[in-house]
């Protein structure tokens, strides 16, 4: 590595690789924006004030707060908590009253091609009939549901009518397991199952319901369930197994409910959700979240983040409801602030390679808010598929999910945004309930692959070992020492499981687990998970950033790398990489894959340094991926040391492990010097 290199003052981790590249909004993008310089001026002043501020202008009280924070519990906080409101109220009934029923809340899109339009008056009587179907199931204020459904807009519906009787509600992902779903469900106490009796994936019908049955079915040494029914939608139509006296139609049972219902007023800091982190292993980590500052900041970082004009935009995020970005960037944040959005069920290959594009074309999306893996894929397929389309309404896109390659934001800026659209590449997490740090369009000057900044009114940092604040042009630990209205509350039922997991790697400070640096503007630069950094020959070196420089070659479209150990160097770095469709073929026997090693090697040493060079490469059809399309660097790490290949029954193949397995052992697999 070059001697100028620069590295933190104390143990952290390589700042390695340099982006030159910045994009500074358009004067008529500024002009326009919602966010100006002012807001951070604003935020820095008065931090307390400000939220106060955007609390009262973006929710809608029962009860006015008079107390903005109470972190005297530390580290559990109290946001606004003399305040009462409803959630579903400010997410659909206000906006009825204030005039705007006729308003498109929702435009559905089916993965067979069936659509929906719901108006924000629809979406209300629709809400108020699932709430009185949930109280006439014995649902009552403080009751937990489990909710188990695909990307429909009874989803949206059922979380709402959740928060309208003050029942937590408890979102699990529909491609998990049944094991999954009872651990969950069991953690949970949930005495009702919202489930369908499937949805559409990439072309046919994928049935729910049985994985609910199992879940529920009585296991040994387990206790009995406390759920004491569950409501099915109708989406596919297939059989489906029925359970008399617990289970009941969703259609029947809303045809039966009054189209009025009372909202239950709660206090801001009632919860609102708890969703679940962990894998299928272990105890599920229940993450809590409450009411009004979860709301507030959801509200005002969709608004701000996005340039929202909810009269004009036309929004949409790829994420699915079992996920955070679900809860907060397609349910809560865009309703509350009266958003037309778009809800798709399926994936972005089905029926075609361009069906994204063609639903932005077809709707005239104006935002579009997706994953780093996602827009990988799209890269992957090709220019010519999204060039077929008219993406012309697209006037902001964002990232999230992961750190950003360089080379994919530049590809999303380029042939998504058509080279003028700025681009939000955002980091939060589940535990921050919303973005953290962006850059703000109009604002910013975007660097390609930077979250950059902290959001107005967010205090976030990088740290070495002994939480001193990095010098910029160092890399380290992300921290947040200061609350936030959004921020976790604890984990359901095991508030010392709290502590030990975020607050004591650092005491009283807000630890991510995310690895970060700092570029010479002091800008900041996620570098992934401190447990995928590798220590070779002494030095900390980032997956990110390998990845990134691997991308950042002409004939790479994805790379996942990880540290396996050896015996010379401690780890070794490992990486597999997917190259773009018209230099596939040169991978494809043991002289070509040889030659693609030495290219990609040598380009990582001129991009990074020797230190960074991958001891070995392995060119793969495919990388190991959930559903949710973050790559599984463990299962990565379990090849490359030779070890059996852990449980894999999470990914969205899992047959891609055994081409990978079997592909290491080849010739043109062998070790580099």
């Amino acid at each position: 590595m070059p001697e100028n290199e620069p590295t933190t003052a104390r143990a952290g981790l390589e700042n390695l690789l340099h982006e030159t590249r910045s994009f500074p909004p358009s004067t008529a993008f500024a002009a326009q924006a919602n966010a100006g310089p002012e807001l951070y001026e604003e935020a820095r002043a008065d931090r307390l004030a400000f939220w106060a501020e955007q609390a009262t202008e973006l929710v809608s009280w029962h009860t006015s707060f008079t107390e903005t924070l109470d972190w005297s519990q530390a580290p559990v906080a109290r946001w606004f908590a003399d305040g009462t409101l409803n959630a579903a109220y400010n997410a659909v009934d206000r906006h009825v009253e204030a005039g705007l029923g006729d308003r498109v809340a929702i435009h559905f899109e089916g993965e067979p091609g069936d659509t929906r339009t719901v108006t924000y008056a629809e979406l209300q009587r629709e809400v108020a009939r699932a709430a009185n179907a949930l109280a006439a199931l014995g649902v009552s204020t403080g009751d937990r549901v489990v909710i188990y459904l695909p990307m429909v807009v009874e989803a949206v519906v059922a979380m709402l009518a959740c928060a309208r009787i003050g029942a937590p509600h408890s979102v699990v992902f529909g491609g998990f397991s049944a094991d999954a779903l009872r651990s969950r469900i069991a953690d949970a106490e949930a005495t009702l199952v919202i489930t369908a009796d499937g949805g559409y994936r990439r072309g046919a019908p994928s049935a729910l319901k049985p994985a609910v049955d199992d879940a529920l079915a009585p296991k040994e040494g387990a206790a009995p369930t406390t759920v004491q029914h569950v409501l099915v939608v109708r989406r596919t139509g297939q059989d489906t197994a029925w359970t008399e006296g617990r289970d009941v139609w969703w259609h029947d049972a809303l045809a039966a409910a009054d189209t009025q219902h009372d909202p239950v007023w709660v206090e801001a800091e009632h919860p609102l959700f708890i969703l679940y982190t962990s894998g299928t292993t272990g105890k599920p980590k229940g993450i809590l979240h409450t009411t009004g500052g979860y709301l507030t900041q959801a509200a005002y970082t969709h608004r701000t983040v996005f340039d929202l004009k909810p009269e004009t935009d036309v929004y949409w995020c790829t994420a699915d409801v079992g996920w955070v970005t679900g809860h907060t960037y397609v349910v809560y944040g865009p309703l509350l602030n009266g958003a037309t959005q778009v809800l798709y069920e399926g994936t972005p290959d089905t029926p075609h390679q361009g069906r994204w594009w063609e639903i932005v074309e077809k709707y005239g999306v104006s935002i579009l808010y997706t994953a780093p893996t996602a827009i990988r894929a799209c890269m992957k397929w090709g220019d010519e598929i999204p060039a077929r389309y008219d993406l012309s309404s697209l006037r902001v896109l964002g990232s999230v999910g992961e750190p950003i390659n360089p080379e994919a934001w530049m590809w999303y800026r380029r042939v998504i945004g058509g080279d003028r659209a700025p681009i939000v590449d955002t980091w939060w997490q589940t535990e921050t309930g919303a973005i953290m740090i962006s850059p703000l369009p109009g604002v910013t000057a975007a660097k390609p692959g930077s979250a950059q900044v902290p959001l107005p009114g967010v205090v976030a940092t990088v740290v070495d070992d002994e939480a001193h604040e990095v010098p910029d042009g160092g890399g380290g630990y992300l921290v947040v020492p200061e609350p936030w209205p959004s921020m976790l509350r604890g984990i359901w039922g095991d508030l010392e499981r709290f502590q030990d997991t975020y607050w004591s790697r650092f005491p009283g400070i807000y630890f991510a687990g995310d690895g970060a640096k700092k570029d010479e503007d002091g800008d900041i630069w996620l570098l992934g998970r401190v447990d995928d950094v590798m220590n070779v020959s002494g030095h900390r070196l980032s997956t990110t950033e390998i990845e990134s420089a691997l991308v950042s070659n002409a004939i790479v479209a994805e790379a996942a790398v990880v540290g396996a150990t050896d015996e010379m160097t401690g780890q070794a770095v490992v990486a597999f990489v997917i190259l773009r469709g018209e230099h596939a073929a040169r991978g494809a026997d043991a002289e070509g894959a040889a030659a693609v090693q030495k290219e990609l090697r040598d380009h990582v040493a001129r991009e990074i340094g020797p230190i960074a060079k991958p001891k070995r490469i392995l060119v793969v059809p495919e990388l190991p991926k959930t559903r949710s399309g973050k790559i599984m660097r463990r299962l990565l790490r379990d090849v490359a040391e030779d070890r059996a290949v852990g449980d894999a029954t999470t990914l969205a193949d899992s047959s891609v492990m055994e081409l990978i397995a079997a592909g290491l052992h080849t010739p043109a697999a062998a070790s580099q010097d």
